[in-house]
């Protein structure tokens, strides 16, 4: 009797490429910092530069001007893209301001289009991409513009997932609820209150890297199209 083994794409150990945005700051931050010690190198996309570290390359890059996006990449050929760059703004009904709701979008929507459709094509066979949403992709009073780019990722990365499949690589969606980052502390939030959850405080920007890096490992080859939240009770 013989037992069938199933192989891991990307369980030899050998160091990988990962793109990540936002990487100079916040959620974006934490995931540079947790794949550098994970063995990972990193090229971090963000308008700021972090500082030298090694294993980072930091490109300027400005996510919400697409012109800028694709000289970025040039020559990349990564074997993960994390898009983790965000920003908050929010607004009732009868107050709301769209030029920061078409902000909302450029950024979270279009710049992540834009990425992908730039280096999934040169992705390797078990490559990945997460994209980190919200909790508030499920709806949020007086949010509706930035759930709506959040809500819209977990479709863009569903369909996606189908049609990466066949190459081994996965697409994820990571949504935490109120992450302590600097967003929350961003003058343009004013009058934005954080929703502390059910848990009694904000969720950490390491504790969402750490289920990032899970899902850009080997381990997490078969989970794909997924939307998995980080909300610290707040959607029980």
């Amino acid at each position: 009797m013989t037992t069938q083994t199933t192989s891991i794409p990307g369980a030899s150990g050998a160091s990988r490429h990962a793109v990540v945005t936002g990487a100079s700051s916040g959620i974006g931050a934490a995931i540079t910092a947790r794949l550098l010690r994970d063995g990972w190198t990193v090229t971090g996309l963000s308008r700021t530069d972090p500082g030298p570290r090694p294993g980072l390359d930091h490109r300027s890059v400005d996510l919400l001007d697409p012109v800028s996006i694709a000289p970025a990449l040039a020559g990349l050929r990564p074997d993960a893209l994390v898009h983790a760059a965000g920003l908050m703004r929010g607004g009732p009904l009868g107050a709301l301001d769209l030029e920061a709701g078409r902000t909302l979008w450029r950024l979270h929507v279009d710049a992540a289009f834009a990425l992908a459709d730039a280096l999934a094509p040169v992705l390797p066979q078990g490559g990945r991409i997460v994209l980190i949403g919200s909790r508030g992709s499920a709806g949020a009073a007086e949010r509706s513009q930035y759930a709506a780019g959040k809500a819209a990722l977990v479709a863009m990365a569903r369909s996606w997932a189908l049609e990466l499949a066949p190459r081994g690589i996965t697409v994820n969606v990571v949504s935490p609820a109120a992450t302590d980052t600097p967003m929350l502390r961003d003058p343009a939030r004013a009058g934005i209150a954080p929703r502390v959850p059910p848990i009694g405080r904000l969720i950490a920007p390491e504790e969402v890297a750490a289920l990032t890096a899970f899902l850009m490992g080997p381990e997490a080859g078969a989970i794909t199209g997924q939307q998995i939240l980080v909300c610290g009770g707040s959607s029980l």
